[in-house]
């Protein structure tokens, strides 16, 4: 019998809740972690085998083989009734504090200390990335407004929908924050 885990690590979560989702390869995780919960989360490759592992031994996911284009046999997993508790009891409880590692406003933070090119460059730069997030989330955002499930609440393109929507405000507020600057760099 495999051993219990109470709450997984976030890396953990964040696997179960692609699952409870549907059923996904190795493969589709690491692409499902680029995008969409990329936006949000990041995950190496590398990492995401070991945490599959770490769920199946304490019974949060299971797999089946399927046929797959590679020389090994391909895994399919799926969350197990007790990993979608485990989900769940992580999703109600209370979240911790996080660590603040924004490496964009560090550097804005010293923007004194260069050339004002350079840092209206840097400003420039920024803007840009978050303009392209931005877009990114509103065609994502649009794909869904036809979907009667994106508003039930009970269904994962509800929750698609209230991230992506979070997403749009952010970027957008990060894009005026750069509109902003780059007026009082002028």
């Amino acid at each position: 019998m495999p051993a219990r885990a109470s709450i997984p690590s976030h890396l953990g979560c964040a696997v179960l809740g692609l699952l409870a989702r549907r059923p996904r390869t190795g493969y589709d995780l690491a692409k499902a972690m680029e995008r969409p919960v990329g936006y949000f989360w990041t995950a190496q490759h590398s990492q995401i085998y070991p945490e599959l592992a770490r769920l199946e031994g304490a019974g949060l996911v299971e797999h089946e083989v399927v046929e797959g284009a590679g020389p090994r046999p391909t895994k399919r997993y799926a969350v197990t009734p007790a990993g979608l508790e485990a989900l769940r009891a992580w999703v109600a409880s209370e979240a911790e504090p996080q660590a603040v590692r924004d490496l964009e406003t560090l550097r804005l933070w010293s923007v004194w200390t260069v050339e004002p090119e350079v840092a209206r460059e840097l400003v420039r730069t920024a803007r840009a990335r978050h303009a392209t997030a931005l877009e990114a989330y509103r065609a994502e955002l649009d794909a869904l407004v036809g979907e009667p499930a994106a508003r039930d609440r009970a269904h994962p393109l509800f929750a698609s929908r209230l991230t992506l929507e979070g997403g749009v405000r952010a970027r957008r507020a990060a894009v005026e924050w750069c509109d902003w600057m780059l007026e009082q760099l002028a």
